[in-house]
C-alpha cells in the first residue's frame, strides 16, 4: 500500500461491453504515454473497449471531456494529465481548475469518470506516479471509471 491507499478490486471482465474515452493532456509526452499505457491495460484487462483523444495539456482535458459527453457515445471516461510545479503560481491555477472542472462534470452529469491528473513538485514524482510498474495512476483512473460505471449500472437497474 502506498500513500494513495489500497487499489479498489474489480471483478474479472467488469468492463465487458462498455466503451470508454480516454482524454489525455500531452504537456509531458513521455509521462502521458506511460499513463495512457496503464489506462489502456486496465480497460483491456476488464474487457472494455476504448478510444483516445489527445489535447495539449491538463487544462484542455475538461473542455474535450465536455465535448465528448455531449455525443453520448461512451459509457465512461478517463481523464489523464500531468501538472508539474514551475517557478510561478501558474501551476496552482492549472492543477486546481482542471481537477475542479473534471469533478464538476462528473458530479453534475453523474458520469463514470476516473480522474488521473497528476499534480506534482517535479518530474521524478510524476514518473513514480505514472509508471505502470510503480503507482500506475493512469491504470487507477481507468479502474475508477470502470467501478463507477458498475455503480451507475446497479443504481439504474
Amino acid at each position: 500500500m502506498d500513500s494513495y491507499g489500497v487499489r479498489f478490486p474489480l471483478p474479472p471482465e467488469a468492463g465487458r461491453g462498455l466503451s470508454f474515452l480516454i482524454v489525455e493532456g500531452r504537456a509531458y509526452p513521455d509521462i502521458a504515454d506511460e499513463m495512457k499505457r496503464g489506462a489502456i491495460a486496465a480497460l483491456e484487462k476488464a474487457g472494455a473497449t476504448h478510444e483516445v483523444i489527445a489535447v495539449p495539456s491538463a487544462m484542455e482535458v475538461p473542455v474535450a471531456m465536455a465535448m465528448a459527453i455531449e455525443t453520448g457515445r461512451f459509457d465512461g471516461y478517463v481523464a489523464l494529465g500531468c501538472v508539474i510545479r514551475g517557478q510561478t503560481n501558474h501551476y496552482v491555477s492549472v492543477a486546481n481548475e482542471s481537477i475542479r472542472a473534471l469533478a464538476e462534470l462528473a458530479v453534475v452529469d453523474a458520469l463514470p469518470l476516473g480522474i488521473g491528473v497528476l499534480t506534482v513538485e517535479n518530474e521524478a514524482q510524476a514518473w513514480i506516479r505514472a509508471h505502470v510498474n510503480d503507482q500506475d495512476r493512469g491504470g487507477d483512473a481507468a479502474r475508477a471509471a470502470i467501478a463507477l460505471s458498475d455503480v451507475k449500472a446497479k443504481l439504474n437497474s
